[in-house]
């Protein structure tokens, strides 16, 4: 069952976070739904490492699991990351805030199904969140600051 919620997980379009770019979609609502919905086996695993991880970090201050959230205090708003898709809603209106890791060049490593890279997703969009005022990227900035107003 576990490769199972592996191959779903990632096949599937809530899986892709550029998936909205697409304009208008009859399957929006789904994207929605699954991108922040119910966690699955591995995300409810993945919860279960950030309580152990989490009051460990420098950033334990700013962050608290809720739910299916990573909830994430900047100084300019607040962060939820489903803990599912590591995608991100912005406080107060649930605005998507649209961050993608950069593309990653074949290092030689063999990947390994085991890994979660969704972990290490989400960390690192923790940590980006949580000093928010040192953000250079202009699209980030711009999602940011529009969703503020």
């Amino acid at each position: 069952m576990r490769d199972v919620d592996l191959f779903v997980g990632v096949t599937s379009i809530a899986a892709d976070p550029d998936w909205t770019d697409r304009g208008e979609d009859r399957h929006a609502v789904y994207w929605r739904t699954a991108t922040f919905g119910a966690l699955t086996a591995s995300a409810e695993v993945r919860r279960a490492a950030l309580e152990r991880i989490l009051p460990r970090l420098k950033i334990a201050g700013r962050c608290t699991l809720d739910g299916r959230f990573l909830m994430v205090r900047g100084d300019l708003t607040t962060y939820r990351i489903h803990l599912g898709s590591a995608n991100i809603l912005m406080e107060p209106d649930d605005a998507y805030l649209c961050v993608v890791p950069a593309r990653r060049l074949g290092d030689g490593k063999v990947f390994l199904p085991f890994e979660d890279d969704r972990l290490s997703l989400i960390l690192s969009k923790a940590f980006l969140l949580a000093a928010d005022t040192k953000i250079t990227d202009a699209t980030i900035l711009h999602q940011i600051k529009r969703s503020a107003r």
